[in-house]
C-alpha cells in the first residue's frame, strides 16, 4: 500500500489522511503545530520538539537526536551522527547515510532531486498506517528536515 506525502508551499501538509497543520503565519514560521489531532509542543524559545500530544520526547545531551519518544527508546550511531531506530522501528539509510529509506515496515521514496520524501510504501499488508507508524514517520521526517536545514545554514 502506498501513502502519499502531500506538500503545499514547500511544507508537508499530510501523511496520507493525517493532516499536518501550521500556525496562522506559516509564511513567517514554517514550524508544524499539529499532527492530526495531536498538538506539537516545542521547548520555549526553540525549535526542539518536546511533545506530540501526550508523548514526551527527550534528547541526548548536547544533541538534536532523541533519547526517548514516550516509552520508546531511540538508538543512535556510535558517534551520534544519525538515528538508527525509534522504538521498535529500525531505520534504513541510503549509502551516504543522510536520507532515511525505511522505517520498520515502511519504505520511503523521494522526488527526482532526492531532497523531498513524496510517498511511503507499507510492506506489512495493512491497509492503513497505525498511529505509532504515523508518529514514527513524522518524527523521522521532521528531524531529517531539521538536520538538512542546519547543514544548509552551516554551508552559507
Amino acid at each position: 500500500m502506498d501513502i502519499e506525502l502531500t506538500y503545499r508551499r514547500g511544507l508537508l501538509r499530510a501523511i496520507g489522511d493525517v493532516e499536518v497543520s501550521y500556525g496562522r503565519r506559516e509564511w513567517l514560521d514554517s514550524t508544524p503545530r499539529a499532527l492530526g489531532p495531536w498538538p506539537l509542543e516545542y521547548q520555549r524559545f526553540g525549535a526542539t520538539l518536546h511533545a506530540v500530544g501526550d508523548v514526551d520526547i527527550t534528547y541526548r545531551r548536547w544533541s538534536a537526536l532523541p533519547r526517548t519518544v514516550g516509552q520508546w527508546s531511540c538508538e543512535c550511531s556510535r558517534f551520534g551522527a544519525r538515528l538508527l531506530s525509534i522504538g521498535p522501528y529500525e531505520l534504513r539509510h541510503d549509502r551516504g547515510g543522510s536520507r532515511v529509506r525505511g522505517i520498520g515496515p515502511l519504505e520511503v521514496f523521494y522526488d527526482r532531486l532526492g531532497s523531498r520524501p513524496i510517498r511511503v510504501r507499507l510492506h506489512d499488508g495493512s491497509r492503513t498506517l497505525s498511529d505509532d507508524l504515523v508518529l514514527a514517520l513524522f518524527l523521522v521526517l521532521f528531524w531529517q528536515r531539521q538536520a538538512w536545514e542546519a547543514s544548509q545554514r552551516a554551508d552559507n
